[in-house]
């Protein structure tokens, strides 16, 4: 319950006393109600500073009141981060080979950043196969890399791991050479934003390491990405992870034909928030499949932008929000197994 007083001129002070029956008084229908004060008022030269006194006073229903609390004590557990010191990078190694027989990308060659295609990706039933093919098996290397995760381990050995599976399956590991990205797979520790390198540094107990893997099978890109829990790590970067993760469901949730893609960010947006988080604007989800990068590109915050959802359409949701940075990835795809339908 709040409390505010209001005089006209500074008085001397006061010896204030409130009626101990004011707030039994109250009508149940009133906002506010005043209640009534008295005080012992100045005398002799100090009587020019009798002034007239009046507190109003809010009410607030024991539920209102409760929320409250629990709220604030919510905002307090996700801006206590333990302090780490911020990364260094390690050494990177050399980039790893790929058999010749393996079907490469048209981008390899070239160290220059290919342009984000503007043709939306709507596949038809064959297209479709293709697709899901790409993307389990990018979901099956992202689950192994995962129980990898570990203090000591280093994101180099995390790499050398996924580009074995990812050619052994007789697929590219679409990161290597694109844009001049020297491994086959992104390694995201703690504050690194999206897209880190994976180097000599090893993983330490207490980190949160988000691993992004994108495999080329028959010709189509299948993308995905995970955020995990290296070791003991605190309640404010799990609850952080946990909050993210739902941002993305909830993103998720809307995606249907015909639906428009900027509810994505609004919804995304309202729920960070509610958790006393920001989300990162600079990243975006965008069109997958032939082509690694296309239109449409999704915008995680409240935006404007036109365009809806057509079946049969892929893209990506690569939801980030700060406190530190966690990013979850998931491909909408028809028929796609674990994944959200169009």
């Amino acid at each position: 319950m709040g409390f505010a007083a209001s005089m006209s001129s500074p008085p001397p002070p006061l010896q204030l006393s409130s009626s101990s029956s004011s707030s039994s008084s109250w009508s149940k229908s009133a906002l506010f109600s005043v209640t009534p004060v008295s005080f012992s008022p100045p005398t002799g030269k100090n009587a020019q500073y009798r002034k007239r006194l009046v507190v109003l006073s809010k009410r607030v229903s024991p539920l209102e009141e409760g929320m409250r609390i629990r709220r604030e004590r919510e905002l307090q557990k996700t801006v206590k981060f333990r302090k780490r010191p911020p990364l260094r990078r390690g050494r990177v190694s050399p980039r790893l080979p790929v058999p010749d027989d393996i079907p490469k990308p048209p981008y390899l060659g070239s160290n220059e950043l290919p342009d984000i295609s503007s043709e939306h990706q709507i596949h038809d039933s064959e297209g479709i196969v293709k697709m899901r093919a790409a993307c389990e098996l990018a979901a099956r290397v992202l689950d192994n890399a995962g129980k990898l995760v570990r203090p000591s381990v280093t994101t180099n050995e995390i790499d050398k791991a996924v580009h074995q599976m990812i050619i052994d399956a007789g697929a590219y590991p679409s990161p290597l050479g694109y844009g001049g990205f020297p491994k086959s797979v992104c390694t995201s520790v703690n504050e690194c934003m999206c897209h880190g390198i994976p180097d000599s540094r090893q993983l330490q107990d207490g980190d949160i390491i988000n691993i992004d893997v994108t495999v080329y099978l028959n010709g189509y890109h299948g993308d995905t990405s995970k955020t995990f829990l290296c070791g003991n790590v605190n309640d404010a970067l799990m609850r952080l992870v946990k909050v993210t993760e739902e941002c993305l469901e909830r993103g998720i949730a809307l995606c249907k034909d015909g639906a428009s893609f900027k509810k994505i960010g609004k919804r995304i947006s309202e729920h960070a928030e509610k958790y006393g988080y920001g989300v990162v604007e600079r990243f975006v989800g965008h069109g997958v499949g032939t082509v690694f990068h296309s239109e449409p590109l999704i915008l995680h915050n409240r935006n404007d932008r036109p365009g809806i959802m057509v079946e049969g359409e892929t893209f990506t949701i690569v939801q980030t929000i700060v406190g530190y940075m966690v990013s979850s990835l998931v491909h909408f795809i028809r028929c796609l197994p674990s994944l959200h339908l169009i």
